[in-house]
């Protein structure tokens, strides 16, 4: 089963990769606190229809190169 995230894409400068930033919500185990991480994941764009500011859902993939391992699947809000 592959991996999903859902992200904002922050940056699509670069030829058919767009750069993802996927926040995870989670408390912390000892005191409760509620955190917020994020992680840039750089995604495979084929088609170039996601913008700066959209809402897409990724999907892991085979490695494209040194840090591009996953997909955009679909622009869910843009």
């Amino acid at each position: 089963m592959k991996r999903r995230h859902r992200g904002v894409v922050i940056a699509d400068s670069c030829k058919h990769t767009v750069r993802v930033d996927v926040e995870r919500v989670f408390r912390h185990s000892q005191y409760g606190k509620t955190l917020r991480r994020t992680v840039v994941c750089y995604a495979h764009d084929v088609l170039f229809h996601s913008k700066v500011g959209d809402l897409v859902e990724i999907v892991e993939c085979r490695p494209m190169s040194r840090t591009k391992r996953w997909s955009v699947v679909a622009i869910l809000n843009g």
